[in-house]
């Protein structure tokens, strides 16, 4: 399923960007997360508990940095693994000035498989809307944070 969107911060673009290229400023970010490890500035690896309606599911994820160009457009792929599961995606994010703040297009392309893959995608979407919500919402948050020192 493919996701997509717009999302306007009051920082400068350099303020978005510092945020959402740290590691262990985005772990901050994703919800569910229980573990958090860093291996080099292209690849981390985190346990998270995924939201499922009426449960949540523990998958570990692996992300991999696939493409960056300095506070312009970053890219990540990840692949999370748990029993009965698979969820791979890969996002992207592209900055631009927005008069004294950033606009930020993103996208995501998140592909269920196993068990709660059979789901469909009725009910994995607004799990799925949800998630980015709150993902943008915390990075508005730490972004206002920062700025504010």
């Amino acid at each position: 399923m493919n996701v997509s969107g717009t999302r306007r911060f009051s920082s400068d673009p350099q303020g978005v960007w510092d945020v959402l290229n740290d590691p262990a400023e985005l772990a901050t970010l994703l919800p569910g997360v229980d573990t958090f490890d860093i291996q080099d500035e292209r690849n981390w690896t985190a346990t998270v508990k995924v939201p499922l309606g009426l449960g949540r599911l523990k998958l570990k994820f692996s992300f991999e940095k696939i493409e960056e160009r300095p506070i312009e457009r970053a890219a990540l792929k990840a692949t999370g693994k748990g029993v009965g599961a698979v969820i791979s995606m890969e996002t992207s994010f592209d900055l631009a000035p927005d008069g004294d703040g950033t606009s930020m297009d993103w996208a995501a392309d998140v592909q269920v498989l196993g068990q709660i893959g059979g789901m469909g995608q009725r009910v994995l979407q607004p799990i799925v809307n949800q998630q980015v919500e709150q993902v943008l919402t915390a990075l508005d948050e730490r972004v206002q944070a920062r700025a504010a020192g």
